[in-house]
């Protein structure tokens, strides 16, 4: 159990704290790296303000919702406008989207690194930028995949075609009717291959990579490991930040690392093994290849 006190960022200056993390990443066995939706906001994929308004002002004036997060859980009257809504959200996050720049750094920075990345991101973005594929786990889905909404059976569909033609032919934000696409399977409509209940679909590219992963902690775990966690917030602290604490906890060669503009902390049991840096994380990542 942690204590319930926490510290925040470290009293060391930006430049002692990018130089102690150039050295520890460099003598570290290992780095895993956890990454939620901080790492996509840094690279200004945002999901409000601005950049939802570019994209979506026509959602927002018939629906009223104000964000991309509130538009993949409204409650559309029909598979048509589900559709509308879903293709254009894909389109611009996952396929018509160029490589964010703090992705781009963190591959300069641990390309001949022995990494592996564990995520919670949906968008692609470790694959666009050319991370390993084999080293890479999507813990909660993808947005090119579909599945079955019944999930009447464990396989994932890639989607970008009919999104295309979707996000191409829909008006009045409706998609024409015989784009909704259904379960092969069962004839149940497809939906998003999320993880967002117990229905979401974790097929064989899931499993062989949450195996890879346990194989990666398993082979390191009483090494010099760092555990490098970048956007991670509180909504899902149990796939990522908790584990990564616990982790570095056990093993007294390991370290840990926070940078998160406004979330960077860790509890006092692991504070003289960490690092943690309360500011954007593509600043950061691109002082720390300076220092290359």
């Amino acid at each position: 159990m942690f204590s319930k006190k926490q510290i925040t960022e470290s009293t060391n200056s930006c430049s002692v704290q990018l130089n102690n993390l150039k050295s520890i990443l460099d003598s570290a066995d290992a780095i895993v790296i956890g990454t939620g939706a901080g790492l996509s906001a840094s690279a200004g994929f945002n999901y409000s303000g601005e950049r939802f308004m570019r994209y979506f002002s026509d959602f927002y004036k018939k629906y009223g919702f104000s964000d991309m997060y509130s538009g993949g859980f409204y409650p559309y009257a029909s598979l048509e406008e589900y559709w509308a809504w879903w293709s254009k959200h894909i389109l611009i996050n996952r396929y018509d989207v160029t490589v964010g720049k703090p992705y781009s750094a963190l591959l300069e920075l641990v390309r001949d690194k022995n990494y592996f990345v564990l995520t919670t991101n949906v968008d692609h973005q470790f694959q666009l930028a050319g991370f390993d594929k084999k080293r890479l786990f999507y813990t909660q889905g993808d947005y090119g995949l579909w599945q079955c909404s019944k999930a009447c059976h464990n396989k994932t569909y890639d989607n970008e075609k009919t999104v295309r033609l979707m996000a191409a032919e829909q008006e009045n934000l409706r998609i024409p009717s015989l784009l909704i696409p259904r379960c092969p399977v069962c004839g149940a409509p497809m939906t998003m291959n999320l993880r967002c209940d117990d229905s979401f679909v974790q097929d064989e590219g899931w499993y062989s990579a949450a195996n890879r992963y346990s194989e990666f902690i398993s082979r390191h775990k009483d090494g010099r490991i760092v555990f490098l966690e970048l956007g991670v917030g509180a909504n899902t602290p149990g796939i990522i930040k908790y584990p990564f604490w616990r982790m570095t906890e056990k093993n007294s060669k390991s370290e840990y690392v926070c940078i998160n503009l406004g979330e960077a902390f860790c509890p006092n049991e692991i504070a003289s093994r960490a690092i943690c840096i309360d500011k954007d994380i593509s600043n950061v990542l691109t002082d720390l290849l300076k220092l290359q």
